[in-house]
């Protein structure tokens, strides 16, 4: 894992950014016609956003353009800053719209100009794009790399925007490394969850539902209900409150709550009943306050935790919307925690920690392999973005660095990442890319008590003030499924699996008894089918296997006469001769302990 400002500074960031300049560079030399728009490094590589104003582009020209990035490499080109006026920039850049906007609201930011230029000024074969940096001094510098693939993006990640190309490329300080990563890819693209959840029949879109709008099959269902039967039962026993709460509200309640502000662009337009204004909810918070609001509270009551496994609807750009990780509809397993204090605060997000980390050994997920903290700091400058209490702030943020380094967990601190009433600690997940992505969330909150009024009756009779822990336990439902997939490769633990159990008999002989065996374990709660499909066993077993499907019980005429079953499982290993009961109790065991083998 890589802290972002510090993977920023490194030489091999400076590698990525300069290489896209030099895909740019070598497009511009063999004749591409087009406007450069943006082209940042990014955690695993770098992207480049262009119009193209003639002809086409395809991956097929890759291998020309690479051939042609090498030559420049090869040519040791110096790199160059150069801070100029804003006369110079637009004289540099006259004709393309995209770098003059750039310009015109660096302007008004008032941040300094500056290009890049890649080789000799007065070399025609130079390159110059606006640009902050950094970068390497040299093209020598740039070791391996390699364009990966080109998609459509809209400008500023906008749909009402023009539609850009973009080309996704990478570059790493060793061809060994570039090797290693390429072959990451290779692997990543098997585990794809996108992939896995058509072929394993889970989950699909349509177009005429809509971006980013998940459609469930049963078998995708299942998976869902046994996590969110989980996830329930697991805090009721913990203490908390299941409640459910309206998916809409009326939009004075997240005008009250300053999410309607501060989080407008990402929330469904407002649906008008005569004078009214309603929202599609994009977070539970208000909600849970007024539970809380609906009747006098005192410290006897508190901690008081309000949970819900809640349907959330959020705007997210079509450009950024991916599979089931990046959704428009999704439920979150939600909960906030009403506290008296600062000191028990601390207790509820260790506690909320404590569930997180059990969660995370149910699956088979290790700290600091698979998953790891961030500590979400606020920016004090920034009281646009964030609630201006500069000793709140302070407060907060040391309570949980604190609750961090009691716990020896694993963790980094990340500026400007917090939410706007308080900071957080995110739980962070790779996914098959190594990329990062934040799973759950803790979050410290000293804003919504003012804002709703959120007070209890001390035991001096008075009332106080109290503070609220936000806390996500397993996330989305659709981020953790996306992400369980890929970790398990869709070999989900026996708990899980959509199909526990597939009975093949080996011909229609065996069809009564195969029957029978169904109604066994369907009487235990296991989820079975029969595959009588006229066609061989071979042909069965591979279709099981390619489902993913814990265990096949093969019966055939040796099998009814001994009353027994024969069983394969996904790994393909062969257990023969086995009494059903015995099966039964041996699988029941599985699924009750939730274990990770089979």
């Amino acid at each position: 894992m890589n802290n972002k400002n510090n993977y920023e500074q490194s030489q091999l960031y400076k590698i990525r950014h300069s290489t896209e300049h030099v895909l740019m560079q070598a497009m511009q030399q063999l004749g591409f016609k087009f406007h450069m728009a943006m082209g940042p490094a990014i955690d695993d590589g770098f992207y480049f956003d262009f119009e193209l104003l003639e002809g086409e582009i395809t991956e097929n020209d890759f291998g020309v353009i690479e051939k042609k990035m090498q030559e420049i490499v090869d040519r040791k080109l110096d790199i160059t800053k150069q801070i100029v006026l804003q006369e110079k920039a637009k004289e540099l850049f006259k004709g393309n719209p995209y770098k003059l906007e750039w310009i015109e609201k660096f302007i008004q930011e008032k941040q300094e100009l500056s290009v890049y230029y890649t080789g000799n000024r007065e070399d025609k074969d130079s390159f110059v794009d606006l640009c902050s940096g950094p970068h390497v001094e040299n093209t020598k510098d740039i070791k391996a790399f390699k364009l990966l693939s080109i998609a459509g993006a809209y400008w500023h990640g906008d749909e009402k925007n023009i539609m850009l190309t973009r080309i996704y490329g990478t570059a790493f300080e060793s061809q060994q490394e570039l090797d290693q990563y390429l072959e990451m890819v290779e692997e990543a693209k098997k585990r794809d969850h996108r992939k896995l959840g058509k072929d394993l029949g889970l989950f699909v879109f349509s177009d005429v539902v809509g971006k980013g709008l998940p459609l469930w099959t049963a078998r995708g269902a299942t998976i869902r209900r046994e996590l969110e039967r989980f996830i329930v039962d697991e805090e009721i026993k913990r203490g908390y409150q299941h409640v459910i709460t309206p998916d809409i509200a009326k939009i004075e309640l997240y005008e009250k709550s300053g999410h309607y502000p501060y989080y407008k662009d990402s929330m469904y337009a407002p649906i008008v009943d005569n004078d009214e204004q309603f929202m599609l909810r994009p977070m539970t918070c208000p909600h849970h306050y007024e539970l809380y609001l609906s009747e006098p509270r005192s410290y006897k009551d508190l901690p008081m935790r309000i949970a819900e496994v809640a349907k959330l609807y959020r705007y997210e750009k079509s450009g950024e919307l991916t599979g089931l990780l990046r959704v428009r509809s999704f439920c979150l397993a939600d909960a906030h925690i009403i506290c008296a204090d600062p000191n028990q605060a601390k207790q509820e997000i260790s506690g909320a920690l404590d569930l997180i980390e059990d969660i995370a050994q149910t699956f088979g997920l290790k700290m600091g392999e698979n998953y790891w903290y961030r500590l979400s700091l606020g920016n004090r400058e920034e009281d646009k973005k964030y609630f201006k209490d500069d000793a709140a702030w302070d407060e907060s943020e040391e309570i949980l660095r604190q609750i961090l380094k009691t716990r020896k967990a694993e963790y980094y601190e990340a500026e400007n990442e917090a939410a706007f009433y308080g900071p957080k600690i995110d739980v962070q997940m790779k996914n098959i890319l190594g990329k990062e992505d934040t799973a759950f969330t803790v979050q410290y909150d000293f804003v919504m008590p003012k804002r709703f009024k959120l007070t209890y009756t001390g035991q001096d009779g008075q009332d106080k003030e109290a503070i609220v822990v936000h806390r996500s336990s397993i996330g989305a439902i659709e981020r953790i499924i996306g992400f369980l997939i890929e970790h398990f490769s869709g070999a989900l633990p026996v708990w899980l699996s959509p199909e526990q159990v597939n009975i093949i008999p080996i011909s229609d002989e065996q069809g009564d008894y195969a029957k029978g065996i169904l109604e066994r374990l369907k009487e235990n709660n296991i989820r079975a089918s029969i595959n009588s499909d006229a066609e061989t066993m071979q042909n069965k077993i591979r279709k099981a296997q390619e489902q993913k499907t814990p265990y096949m019980i093969i019966v055939g005429k040796k099998e009814v006469e001994q009353n027994l079953i024969s069983v394969r499982l996904r790994t393909g290993e062969n257990e023969n001769n086995i009494k059903l009961e015995d099966f039964i109790e041996r699988v029941v065991e599985n699924i009750k302990t939730k274990s990770l083998g089979l």
